[in-house]
C-alpha cells in the first residue's frame, strides 16, 4: 500500500502533461459528451449494463436503454467491461503504467465489484418498499436498496486485502481508487445539474452553505487536530502538518500537497495517506447506518455531515450514495418519499469546496514554511495553487455547467431528454463508484499497515476523529442545513 500511495504523491507533484487528475478530466468529460448526443436521437451509451433489485438472477441484468434490449444483460456486461478495459488501458499507458499487467489485473478487478454489485442488488438485501416485497415474494430485507452492493464490494476488499494477501498484491496494477473516483465525480456533475435544475433556490442554498461549512470546520478542525498532535502526542511540525491536513481537510490529497508544500520526507505524506484510507473505510461502515437511525428527518445535514467527516473523496462521495440509499428508504417506510439526488448533491458539493480549499491552504503553508520555519527552501510562489489544485474539479464543474445551461438555458424539449441523457452517463458513474469502494477495501490491509509503525499516528487519528472532528462537523452540518429538507417527489 505504501508502494500505491508513494505513486499517488509523485502523481500529485507532478507538472506532466498527464497527470491522474487530467485523466479523469478526459474520461469523465467524454463519457458526459457521448451521453449527449442523446439529445439528438443518437444513442450513444444505451449498451451499458444496468442491474435492477431481483429475486430471479437471470433478471438482475439489461442494458440500460430499451432499443438495446436484443443484446441482453450479459451482452450488456461484457460490452461495457471491454469499453472500460480499452479506455482505461489507455489512460494508464499515458501515465506510463504496464498496460498489460493493468489489464490483467482489471478483469478481475471489474468482475469481482460487479459481482459484489449484484449480490448486494439482491431482493432480500435491496428491496425497500412493501410494493417491492410483494413484487419479489419476499417478507424480509435488510432496506439497503441496492447501493448495499457498494458496502458488499467493500467487504470483498476487505477480505481479500486482509486474508489472501498475495492475490491482493497480484490485484494492485488496476487498484486505482482515487482515478475511478474523479472520473465518478466528473460524470456526477450532471445528475447533480439535473436534480438542482428542478429546484435552483435550493440547490443555490446548498452552494452558499456549504461553502461556510468548510470554511468554519476545516479552520477549526486543522487548528485542533495540529494542536494535539504536536502537545498531546509530540510529534514534529514535519508529522504535525500532514497530520492535521489528512485528518481535517480532505484525507489523501491533501495529506500529500501539503506534505509537498513544506517538503516533508516522502514517507510522511504516505504513512498519513495509508491511515486515512483505512479510517475512510470504518467511517463508511459506521455512518450511514447512524445517520439512516439518527438523521433520517434531516436528510441534507447527513449528507453534509458525511461530507465533512469523511476524509478521501471515493470514501465520502460514495458514503453519501449510500446515506441517501438508507435516509430514503427509511423515510419511503414512514410514507415519505423524497426526489432523489439530493442528499448525495449536498455530499459532493461539500467535498468539492474541501478539494478547492486544498490548493488554497498547501500555498498558504508552502509559504509559511519556506519563508518563517525552513528558511532554506526556496520561498513558495503563487503558481503552487495551481499546482496543487484537484485538477479533476475542472471536469466537474464543467459537466455540471453545461448540464444547468442545457437544463434551463435551452428548448423545453432539450430539457425534457437531459434527465435521460444524464442516467445513461450516471451508469458509468455508479460502476467507479463500485470500483472505488473494492479498491479502497483492497488496500486496507490492517495487519501490514501497523506493522508499519503508525500506531501512534492512528491514536491521533482516533482521538482527533472520534473526540471532536465527528461531532463538531455534525454541529457544523445542523447549523447550516438543518431544516432543509428535498422536495418530496411527485
Amino acid at each position: 500500500m505504501a508502494d500505491i500511495a508513494l505513486a499517488s504523491a509523485s502523481e500529485a507533484v507532478s507538472k506532466d502533461r498527464l497527470t491522474e487528475d487530467w485523466l479523469a478530466v478526459v474520461i469523465g468529460v467524454a463519457v458526459f459528451a457521448l451521453a449527449l448526443f442523446s439529445l439528438g436521437g443518437i444513442d450513444l451509451l444505451g449498451w451499458a449494463v444496468t442491474t435492477s433489485v431481483y429475486a430471479d438472477i437471470t433478471a438482475a441484468l439489461a442494458p440500460v436503454a430499451k432499443a438495446y434490449g436484443a443484446i441482453g444483460g450479459l451482452g450488456a456486461l461484457l460490452a461495457t467491461y471491454l469499453t472500460l478495459l480499452v479506455v482505461l488501458s489507455a489512460g494508464v499507458a499515458a501515465l506510463g503504467a504496464d498496460v498489460k499487467k493493468f489489464a490483467v489485473a482489471f478483469t478481475m478487478v471489474f468482475a469481482i465489484a460487479y459481482a459484489s454489485w449484484i449480490v448486494g442488488s439482491y431482493a432480500h438485501i435491496a428491496a425497500v418498499t412493501p410494493a417491492e416485497y410483494q413484487k419479489f415474494g419476499i417478507t424480509w430485507s435488510l432496506k439497503l436498496t441496492n447501493e448495499g452492493g457498494f458496502v458488499v464490494a467493500l467487504a470483498s476488499g476487505l477480505v481479500i486485502a486482509n486474508f489472501f494477501p498475495r492475490f491482493a498484491e497480484w490485484l494492485k496494477d488496476a487498484i486505482r481508487p482515487e482515478l475511478y473516483i474523479k472520473i465518478a465525480i466528473v460524470i456526477l456533475g450532471a445528475t447533480v445539474a439535473v436534480t438542482a435544475a428542478g429546484r435552483l433556490n435550493l440547490a443555490s442554498a446548498i452552494l452558499l452553505r456549504g461553502v461556510a461549512a468548510i470554511v468554519e470546520a476545516y479552520l477549526i478542525y486543522w487548528s485542533v487536530v495540529y494542536f494535539v498532535a504536536r502537545k498531546w502526542f509530540g510529534f514534529s511540525r514535519e508529522w504535525s502538518v500532514p497530520l492535521a491536513s489528512g485528518i481535517s481537510i480532505c484525507g489523501v490529497a491533501a495529506a500529500i500537497a501539503t506534505g509537498g508544500a513544506i517538503r516533508a520526507r516522502p514517507a510522511v505524506p504516505v504513512l498519513v495517506s495509508s491511515l486515512v484510507v483505512v479510517f475512510a473505510v470504518v467511517e463508511i461502515l459506521i455512518l450511514p447506518f447512524l445517520a439512516q437511525t439518527f438523521l433520517w428527518q434531516e436528510p441534507l445535514v447527513a449528507g453534509a455531515w458525511i461530507g465533512l467527516a469523511v476524509k478521501t473523496d471515493g470514501a465520502a462521495v460514495a458514503g453519501g450514495g449510500i446515506t441517501e440509499a438508507l435516509i430514503m428508504a427509511k423515510a419511503a417506510a414512514e410514507g415519505i418519499k423524497y426526489q432523489p439526488g439530493w442528499i448525495l448533491a449536498t455530499t459532493a458539493t461539500v467535498k468539492v469546496f474541501i478539494d478547492i480549499f486544498i490548493g488554497i491552504w498547501a500555498f498558504i503553508l508552502g509559504y509559511i514554511w519556506t519563508n518563517h520555519i525552513d528558511r532554506r527552501a526556496d520561498s513558495a510562489k503563487a503558481s503552487e495553487i495551481w499546482e496543487r489544485f484537484p485538477k479533476f474539479i475542472l471536469g466537474f464543474v464543467l459537466v455540471f455547467a453545461v448540464s444547468l445551461f442545457l437544463a434551463v438555458g435551452t428548448t423545453p424539449g432539450i430539457a425534457k431528454a437531459l434527465p435521460a441523457a444524464a442516467g445513461e452517463a450516471n451508469v458509468f458513474r455508479v460502476i467507479f463508484f463500485i470500483l472505488t469502494f473494492f479498491s479502497i477495501g483492497v488496500l486496507s490491509d490492517f495487519k501490514k499497515l501497523w506493522q508499519d509503525g503508525f500506531g501512534k499516528l492512528a491514536l491521533v487519528y482516533v482521538v482527533s476523529l472520534f473526540g471532536f472532528v465527528i461531532w463538531v462537523g455534525l454541529l457544523i452540518s445542523w447549523l447550516f442545513f438543518g431544516g432543509i429538507t428535498p422536495p418530496l417527489a411527485s
